[in-house]
């Protein structure tokens, strides 16, 4: 049982949590399918050894291979050009070679550590949280296989760049793993040192994100590579004691964020356009919600807030909703498959906020489709 200390969380409700695992201690049948399908994600994490930067074939153009490097996924080779150079944009197309740099590895380690922390705390699993710390060690403090604590050289192009700004939508998963970090600090699987060097280490990329070049360049961004900068940094300045940066980000995100990307109507033109849409809309929806919970903890109301116009949040997700009833069919481009397990992380943090029964009408009709099992039932 979690009683004291209790943990520090972010993003998840504590109580919601603290809820959820009285529901399974009851045995109650409607979280059922979530816990199933969470003990099968643990026995594959489980099988996740550790990983890190070290582990990547290429060196950076630093030389050091502790800095993190990853290429453009929507680069491809030039057919034109005799040796490639340099790569062309195909919005939406991935290009299997950036698997061979670090991102896919990071996105990895951070699912199975947000995955094993939630086995700790819901099944009281000790191995689950000693290998959660593991992965944590080897990826972040190990002197021998710790990644730096910046992205200059994040979603390099060939023949164009050896890195640049949107490289850092590369670790949106912080906003997760931090709370994933805070059921391990309390699970005593954590070492003091690992919990000190954890601390320094996001201060040290919490300064390189504000400060650097690059991430500058991402503070800019007028789609979702800005609201996820904004998402990580409100998290990760939490997590280090700094809700001074969190609160100047969420009074921000007003005008410079929901004002500029959301329409009066609650769509999102900008992800709209892409070759990817329907995935887009939710992903930027997605970072906001995640500011809007960083905000409460600086008493700054992102999730009522308004523009004279109507420009909101709430619209944004109210525009979703015959979407993901299917009252509506998706008439912008979608290239690659979408699946609607992904409506579950909006309209689920939706319920929980607005208490609205059309929030709750599309998830039933979501976890009739499938979506029953959804993580995100346990954590709001």
């Amino acid at each position: 049982m979690v009683t004291d200390p209790q943990p520090r969380l972010f993003l998840w409700h504590d109580d919601a949590l603290a809820d959820a695992k009285d529901r399974i201690l009851s045995g109650d049948p409607s979280i059922q399918p979530s816990i199933d399908r969470l003990r099968s994600d643990i026995d594959r994490a489980f099988e996740f050894h550790p990983v890190s930067v070290m582990d990547k074939a290429v060196i950076p153009p630093s030389g050091d291979k502790h800095d993190f490097m990853s290429q453009s996924p929507y680069w491809w080779p030039d057919p034109d050009s005799a040796n490639g150079l340099p790569y062309i944009r195909r919005d939406g197309e991935i290009n299997l070679e950036a698997s061979n740099f670090d991102a896919d590895r990071l996105r990895a380690t951070c699912s199975a550590i947000e995955t094993l922390a939630l086995g700790w705390y819901f099944l009281d699993s000790e191995l689950a949280a000693q290998h959660a710390c593991r992965l944590l060690h080897v990826w972040f403090t190990d002197p021998a296989t710790r990644m730096n604590p910046h992205l200059e050289y994040g979603q390099a192009v060939p023949g164009r760049s050896d890195g640049r700004s949107v490289g850092i939508i590369g670790t949106t998963a912080f906003c997760r793993l931090i709370d994933a970090i805070g059921l391990l600090e309390v699970s005593g699987a954590m070492s003091d040192m690992d919990r000190a060097d954890l601390l320094m280490w996001m201060k040290s990329y919490r300064d390189w994100l504000i400060y650097s070049e690059l991430g500058r360049g991402e503070a800019n961004a007028k789609n979702n590579h800005g609201t996820w900068y904004d998402a990580q940094v409100a998290s990760i300045a939490l997590y280090t004691g700094d809700p001074r940066i969190t609160r100047a980000l969420a009074e921000e995100a007003r005008l410079d964020r929901i004002a500029r990307q959301i329409e009066p109507d609650g769509s999102q033109p900008h992800e709209l356009s892409r070759t990817r849409s329907n995935h887009y809309v939710v992903y930027n929806l997605r970072a906001y919600l995640s500011l809007a919970r960083f905000a409460e903890y600086t008493d700054t109301d992102l999730w009522h807030y308004s523009a004279d116009d109507g420009r909101s949040i709430r619209k944004a997700i109210d525009w979703l909703v015959p979407y993901a009833l299917h009252q509506k069919e998706w008439a912008w481009q979608q290239i690659t498959p979408f699946s609607r397990r992904e409506y579950v992380r909006i309209f689920r943090p939706a319920l929980s906020t607005y208490k609205d029964p059309t929030y709750q009408n599309v998830l039933d009709v979501l976890d009739a489709q499938g979506c029953a099992d959804h993580r995100e039932h346990l954590l709001w």
